[in-house]
C-alpha cells in the first residue's frame, strides 16, 4: 500500500518525465558518481524539499534547519560514488538526512507546537491537534497558560534522545508511517515503535502537570 508521501513523490515525478529533456534517477546517478557536479544537483532537486521539511520538523527553527539540509546535501555529494543502487535514491538521501538529524547538536532547540493532554491518553499513533483553551477565560490568565505550556512541552522535548525526537518528528511533524521510518532509518520495526511510545509518554508526563 503506497503512503500519502509516497504517492506525491511519484506524482511530481512522472510530471517530471513528461518534460522533454527528461533524464532518469539512473542516467544522473553515474553521471554525478563520474564527477558532473550539475547531474548531482538536478539529481537532489527532485526530492531536497522533502529533506528541508524534515530537517525543519526535527530542528523546529529555520537556520538549523538550513544548516541540517546543507549537511546532508554535502554528505551525499560525497559518498555519492558509494552508492550501489541497491535502493532507491531518496530512501537513500532521507538516511542520509535522518543521521545528520540525530547527530545535530543545536544550541536553541526551539519547539512551538503544543499537544493536546488532560484526560485523554496520548496515543503515540495518533496525529496531535492544538491544544484545548485554557480553563479561565481572562486573556492574562489564558496567555499564562499557554506560555507555561509551551515551556512544559519544550522540557520534555529536551528531554528526548535524539533518536526519540527524530521518530517523533517523522512521525507525527512529517507523516511517515512507522514501516517508512523504521526503513529509512535502518531500524527494525518494533524499535520504531519503541522509540514513539517513550518519547511520547515523556510528553505526557511534562503535560499533565499543567492540567492537574
Amino acid at each position: 500500500m503506497k503512503t500519502p508521501k509516497k504517492e506525491e513523490e511519484e506524482e511530481y515525478l512522472s510530471a517530471q518525465a513528461s518534460i522533454p529533456g527528461y533524464v532518469s534517477d539512473t542516467e544522473l546517478i553515474l553521471s554525478a558518481q563520474g564527477g558532473d557536479l550539475d547531474a548531482f544537483g538536478e539529481l537532489v532537486q527532485k526530492y531536497d524539499r522533502h529533506v528541508l521539511s524534515l530537517a525543519f520538523s526535527y530542528a523546529r527553527n529555520s537556520d538549523d534547519a538550513k544548516d541540517i539540509y546543507q549537511e546532508t546535501l554535502i554528505r551525499a555529494y560525497r559518498s555519492i560514488r558509494k552508492f550501489e543502487m541497491r535502493s532507491e535514491f531518496s530512501t537513500w538521501l532521507y538516511r542520509i538526512a535522518t543521521n545528520v538529524c540525530i547527530s545535530f547538536k543545536s544550541s536553541q532547540r526551539r519547539y512551538a507546537e503544543v499537544f493536546r493532554t488532560g484526560s485523554q491518553r496520548l496515543d503515540p499513533e495518533r496525529a496531535y491537534d492544538p491544544a484545548p483553551e485554557p480553563r479561565s477565560t481572562e486573556s492574562t490568565e489564558g496567555e499564562f497558560m499557554r506560555a507555561e505550556l509551551g515551556r512544559q512541552i519544550e522540557r520534555a522535548l529536551d528531554k528526548l534522545s535524539p533518536m526519540q525526537r527524530l521518530v517523533f518528528a517523522m512521525k507525527h511533524y512529517e507523516g511517515y508511517k512507522l514501516r517508512e521510518i523504521a526503513s529509512i532509518t535502518n531500524c527494525a520495526d518494533g524499535t520504531i515503535k519503541k522509540y514513539l511510545f517513550e518519547a511520547v509518554r515523556r510528553l505526557q508526563k511534562e503535560l499533565e502537570e499543567v492540567y492537574e
